[in-house]
């Protein structure tokens, strides 16, 4: 329903952070897989299936491991990974809401770590560094901290997520996913690829509900931020005052 509204609020000219094309977005990890392909970003290799019993003719070309996602999904929820075709092949998949499925190469990350990168009102934000762990695609920021184990370190490697410099082209790219995606903020990631040393994006997000414990982790408060655009918007908006 919330497409729906978005969609009412376009039509009566209301002011939307992010509105419908962002969140069509989000929604479809096919259409984020476009985009990547369109703006010529690094990205895995992707196939998208209606069919879930085709998945195995899909893989053709395509580098194992592979992951199996939902393509409507947040937080990991239903990611399967999959070591070998004989493995695929022999899967129960299920196409989730949309009964569609996303087939994607699992790229090694190196330094077991990715980086998520947030824009807001077309520029940088700050960045993250979050360390994997083994078995979980869970790796929103909010949630993170509070997962069961990581509190102190995940095996003595430290914080599970620390503040982080992506180098200034990252920086550019992540900017340009952005804003063709429609979006006032969002949050990109992407990995070290580590079959290359290439900075790989993976995932875009419109849903930024920014990093937990920021003051600690970058310094300062991104909702401040976020409310400052929101009032410049709003008093950009506003009608002039009578005379």
């Amino acid at each position: 329903h919330t497409l729906h509204y978005l969609a009412h609020l376009e039509r009566i000219g209301a002011r939307v952070l992010n509105g419908l094309p962002a969140y069509e977005l989000e929604l479809s990890k096919a259409r984020q897989a476009s985009l990547l392909a369109e703006l010529g970003v690094p990205h895995p290799r992707t196939r998208v299936l209606s069919d879930p019993g085709g998945a195995a003719d899909a893989a053709a070309g395509l580098e194992f491991p592979l992951l199996v996602k939902p393509n409507i999904g947040g937080s990991g929820a239903g990611i399967r990974s999959f070591a070998s075709l004989e493995e695929l092949a022999a899967a129960d998949l299920d196409g989730g809401l949309d009964r569609t499925l996303v087939l994607q190469e699992h790229l090694p990350a190196s330094g077991e770590s990715i980086v998520r990168v947030e824009i807001l009102g077309g520029e940088f934000l700050y960045a993250i560094r979050i360390l994997l762990l083994p078995g979980s695609f869970n790796l929103c920021p909010a949630d993170y901290c509070a997962l069961p184990g990581v509190a102190d370190g995940v095996s003595g490697r430290g914080l599970p997520i620390e503040a982080y410099q992506p180098p200034s082209p990252v920086i550019d790219d992540a900017k340009r996913i952005v804003a063709a995606a429609g979006m006032d903020l969002g949050g990109v990631e992407y990995l070290i690829n580590a079959r290359d040393g290439q900075p790989t994006f993976y995932d875009i997000n419109a849903l930024s509900n920014f990093v937990a414990n920021p003051r600690e982790v970058v310094g300062f408060d991104p909702f401040v931020n976020l409310v400052d655009l929101i009032e410049r918007r709003a008093l950009h908006a506003a009608p002039a005052a009578a005379a």
